[in-house]
């Protein structure tokens, strides 16, 4: 799904969900071998593709939800 990052006016990570219509901070960051994963305050997990550091923000990526 494609998902757009931001960050909020405290500087925090948000994740937009346009197909879901839902915005959600970024509690969590992991780094995996593919990537990272980023878990959502709501509870969901999204694995994102790696991306190049530092990251240049509003961005949209393909993300996959793994929980």
């Amino acid at each position: 799904m494609k998902v757009m990052l931001r960050k909020n006016s405290i500087g925090h990570l948000v994740v937009y969900v346009a197909k879901k219509d839902l915005e959600e901070e970024v509690v969590e960051q992991t780094d995996t071998p593919t990537g990272k994963v980023y878990t959502l305050a709501n509870g969901w997990e999204l694995a994102m593709p790696v991306m190049e550091e530092p990251m240049r923000l509003p961005q949209t990526v393909e993300a996959r939800r793994i929980a």
